[in-house]
């Protein structure tokens, strides 16, 4: 909480939800042999795949806001469930492209199906997921997620008091 709010902040409230959704999700996909994390990545790749793309692992993380090591560790883990496939990229022998296998596909369908009835539960308070007020609180959500971040500022004693 901030010195001059009477109630949490709204970075609190932010990462209080995210967790809660988190756990929820986790909860939900855990029969299915996922975690929220994996189900975040083929999902997204799920997705992409049905947009035509054949994403890299990079793509991939950008995607999903994922950090490009967590992506790769994710990504050989559900290879070795056999839930995705991982190539070389023919055009840059340094990307590894992904791509959901037969049993990958059938397990992300149904992990969606899920995770939507979660989603429904969980926005019920709102009205549930097609609400106006679902909506409205998604578009919120976009527009922060959009804002960029200022780049950070130095905290070295010698550049303080130097215009930049």
């Amino acid at each position: 909480m901030s010195k001059g709010s009477p109630g949490p902040t709204p970075g609190f409230l932010v990462w209080r939800l995210a967790n809660k959704w988190r756990v929820a999700v986790d909860r939900a996909v855990a029969p299915l042999g996922l975690t929220h994390a994996q189900y975040s990545l083929v999902a997204s790749l799920y997705g992409m795949q049905r947009a035509g793309e054949r994403p890299s692992q990079r793509r991939l993380a950008d995607h999903t806001g994922l950090e490009a090591l967590y992506v790769s560790k994710l990504a050989r883990a559900l290879e070795s469930a056999g839930l995705i496939e991982r190539t070389r990229d023919p055009r840059d022998p340094r990307a590894v492209q992904l791509a959901l296998t037969e049993r990958g596909l059938t397990v992300t369908r149904q992990a969606i199906e899920v995770v939507q009835e979660l989603l429904q539960q969980l926005l019920e308070p709102l009205g549930g997921l097609d609400a106006p007020r679902t909506r409205a609180f998604t578009d919120e959500l976009r527009t922060l997620l959009d804002a960029p971040l200022a780049p950070p500022v130095p905290n070295d004693e010698s550049s303080q008091g130097t215009p930049p």
